[in-house]
């Protein structure tokens, strides 16, 4: 499938670029007489917390000694919470107990949409790495920022994540039902963050 606007992703027909109202120039398709508007890839990654040791995890993938996030692809038709926990469950073995959405940004380089959680797992006990981690290994705040892969939009995600208060701040916890997240302040430190693992994955 065409994903940048070049072909018409219904019937292959090379679209035009035309002005719609309110929009701008958008390509379009002359045989479906129809507006395509452009589409990406959708990923998420985890600042996964272990709420017994408020410890960050940070993994090694690929042969890559730098420290990352969990991260993966949304599957077709999946929310994005449950791709959360999907990627956590995949890739540690541990189950997702609640989570807090952060933030997300446009990595133009693998044109996808990243989205960035905090998940939140009670304790390691169930921790066990699939085969696509290297190593792994816990860190505390400060330390997680200090070895977490640099200048990459991972220690954007978690330099924006740790330098915030906790406050007002509402977890995800089921589907349809929200909550306020305990109240209480964050340390602000400069720190990093690392993408989807994989050479054409990676941020």
């Amino acid at each position: 499938m065409d994903t940048n606007g070049t072909f018409c992703r219904m019937c292959g027909t090379k679209l035009e670029i035309r002005e719609l109202e309110n929009e701008g120039m958008i390509p379009f398709c002359p045989k479906c007489e129809a507006f395509r508007f452009p589409q990406y890839n959708v990923a998420v990654s985890m600042i996964t917390v272990n709420e017994a040791t408020d410890e960050i995890l940070l993994i090694q993938q690929y042969g890559r000694p730098s420290y990352v996030l969990v991260a993966g692809y949304v599957s077709k038709g999946e929310a994005l919470e449950d791709a959360v926990r999907r990627e956590v469950r995949e890739e540690t073995g541990m189950t997702v107990d609640h989570m807090k959405f952060n933030r997300s940004q446009y990595f133009e380089k693998s044109d996808t949409l990243m989205c960035n959680f905090t998940a939140f797992v009670k304790d390691s006990s169930e921790l066990h790495a699939n085969y696509e981690v290297d190593s792994y290994k816990w860190f505390s705040r400060e330390e997680a920022a200090k070895n977490i892969r640099p200048g990459s939009l991972a220690e954007h995600f978690l330099v924006s994540y740790l330098g915030e208060p906790k406050t007002g701040a509402r977890v995800f916890e089921e589907p349809g039902k929200w909550e306020p997240a305990a109240m209480s302040d964050a340390p602000t430190v400069k720190e990093a963050y690392g993408c989807i693992g994989g050479s054409e994955r990676s941020c």
